[in-house]
């Protein structure tokens, strides 16, 4: 089982993460954190690094559903998108598989939620 959706598209990268990020919105989704890799790792590292970003996308209902159903879920969440420019005009856009990252939990009504997170996440993802 992979542990993350994705889709090459042809498009800019900024236009992307919009998109992205609309869609996310469209699905409930809130963007909690937002890492520009390529920014960050210029500035810790002084090293040059390919167009990467990583949204921290949340839902609040079924954050809060699963935060009930088990409460250490925390470690988890938010739910990660990225957005990868391989070349120009080249981007990728993944995001985590819910039911791969929480298989070790033993919690069927975790698993509930995490298979309708799935289901919106791979929506997203397939309609970029």
């Amino acid at each position: 089982m992979s542990y993350y959706f994705s889709k090459i598209v042809n498009e800019n990268f900024d236009s992307t993460v919009d998109r992205v990020t609309n869609l996310l919105k469209d699905e409930g989704f809130g963007i909690l954190t937002e890492i520009d890799v390529t920014k960050t790792l210029k500035e810790k590292l002084n090293v040059d690094f390919k167009k990467y970003r990583i949204l921290g996308a949340c839902n609040p209902s079924y954050a809060y559903k699963a935060l009930q159903a088990e409460d250490k879920i925390g470690t988890m969440l938010p739910c990660n998108v990225i957005v990868i420019e391989h070349y120009e005009g080249e981007v990728e856009v993944a995001a985590v598989d819910p039911i791969a990252s929480m298989q070790a939990i033993q919690n069927k009504s975790l698993a509930s939620i995490a298979n309708e997170v799935r289901l919106k996440l791979k929506s997203i993802v397939e309609n970029v």
